[in-house]
């Protein structure tokens, strides 16, 4: 008996220890748990600022200066010429090649106009922007080789090519694109530096590289070189003639006294017993915005002209300036190469229901290029403000459409008859 009491006392002792050890087991389990639970919810803790603040442990990390210099990393590096900069740094502290800054210069500009939206952003070197400069009248824009040029995503090309001009003999034919001019292809050539390079004396030569493709955009075109004499040859730039009591004024581009020709053009047709007109703004690549309003004025009475905007201040308006000259009908005869403040005409007498619009939809060249004088010399040229017709609607990019479409065989010009035509119609109306 006392054997089988030993036995169940010894049984009971054993199962005491085991609880004893289990009780000791799932403590040292649940510490483990809270340890984890407490580093792991540190780092969350650690992470939000916020908490830290409320709770008053900011200030036990450093996660607040880690984000704040990782902001001001991003902000300080936010810009081109911060990242450039770093690697100019680097490049002058350690690398042991050398590089010219002038000749880098104008290659990362070129670079970085490429990147922008802006087709006529571009950077001159101060001996190429000298070049290029003038203080001339637009009128003298390529008459020495028989060319009227015109300017896309900034390379220039034939807006017009002069009959028994040296560059129709050469077969130059319009939107031909300028390529290079005597050998010299190291950069696109604009309008204004085309003009410039081509004035020579008479009986001089210029070499001229041009692409023809289908069409301005197709870069593959085929190229060919013209060698050019530099003649005296100037053509009108207002031409009239009256048919049918019709008046027809031609404007070949908007120069600084374009204004004064038109209102002699429409003072003497009306002398002369015009009945109607017709304005021919086809191929002009138009020129000085404020004889664009003069014109429009002298077939307007009152209102909008032209909307501007640009990125520093709201939509600004300029409004007919009360020069009103005739209230006759009128048409005006576009086409793909009416341009920039003719196409400003344009819209302003189509959305004043002041004219009928016929030919092909204009080339949609609604904007404004201005440069700015670079403290290291040179200038920066790009887009500053846009055009809009009287209406609000784009002109850049869009282009103006007709109101008549019809466009120019190759045997005669149909355009100009059946604008005349209309003109002499609403007469009879």
């Amino acid at each position: 008996m006392p054997r089988h009491t030993d036995k169940l006392a010894n049984m009971a002792a054993s199962a005491r220890k085991a609880r004893a050890r289990n009780i000791k087991l799932a403590k040292l389990f649940s510490l483990i748990i809270v340890v984890a639970a407490a580093f792991v919810g540190g780092f969350a803790v650690r992470g939000d600022m916020e908490l830290l603040d409320a709770l008053g442990l900011s200030q036990l990390t450093g996660t607040q200066d880690a984000k704040a210099k990782a902001a001001q990393t991003q902000q300080t590096y936010n810009s081109l010429s911060a990242r450039v900069g770093e690697v100019e740094t680097i490049v002058n502290k350690d690398s042991l090649d050398s590089y010219d800054l002038d000749t880098a210069t104008t290659k990362m500009l070129d670079a970085f106009a490429v990147s922008t939206q802006d087709p006529y952003l571009r950077y001159y070197d101060a001996s190429r922007f000298a070049a290029s400069s003038s203080t001339s009248d637009a009128s003298d824009n390529g008459g020495g080789i028989g060319v009227l040029f015109n300017e896309y995503n900034g390379s220039a090309y034939a807006v017009d090519v002069f009959e028994g001009s040296p560059a129709q003999m050469a077969d130059v034919r319009t939107n031909d694109v300028v390529v290079s001019i005597d050998g010299d292809r190291s950069h696109a050539w604009s309008a204004s530096e085309v003009t410039q390079a081509i004035k020579r004396d008479q009986g001089s030569q210029v070499v001229i590289t041009w692409r023809r493709g289908s069409s301005l955009d197709d870069i593959k075109g085929t190229e060919f070189t013209t060698t050019l004499t530099v003649t005296d040859q100037t053509v009108k730039n207002v031409a009239t003639e009256l048919t049918n009591n019709v008046g027809y004024i031609q404007v070949k581009q908007i120069t600084q006294n374009s204004a004064q020709l038109v209102r002699q053009a429409i003072v003497d047709l009306d002398a002369r017993g015009a009945q109607s007109y017709v304005l021919d703004l086809r191929d002009n690549p138009g020129g000085y915005l404020t004889q664009a309003v003069d014109i429009s004025s002298y077939f307007i009475k009152s209102g909008t002209i032209v909307r501007i905007t640009t990125k520093s201040s709201d939509e600004t308006t300029k409004n007919a300036t009360g020069d009103v000259l005739t209230d006759k009908p009128l048409v005006v005869l576009v086409n793909g190469n009416t341009s920039s403040s003719a196409e400003v005409i344009a819209a302003s007498l189509k959305d004043n229901e002041r004219a009928t619009i016929v030919g092909t939809t204009t080339l949609g060249k609604g904007s404004v290029q201005v440069t700015h004088e670079l403290t290291f010399g040179g200038v920066l040229r790009y887009t500053a403000a846009y055009y809009k017709s009287p209406l609000d609607h784009d002109i850049d990019g869009l282009g103006i459409n007709p109101d008549i479409s019809i466009g120019r065989s190759d045997d005669d010009d149909n355009q100009k008859s059946l604008a005349m035509e209309t003109a002499q119609s609403m007469v009879r109306e």
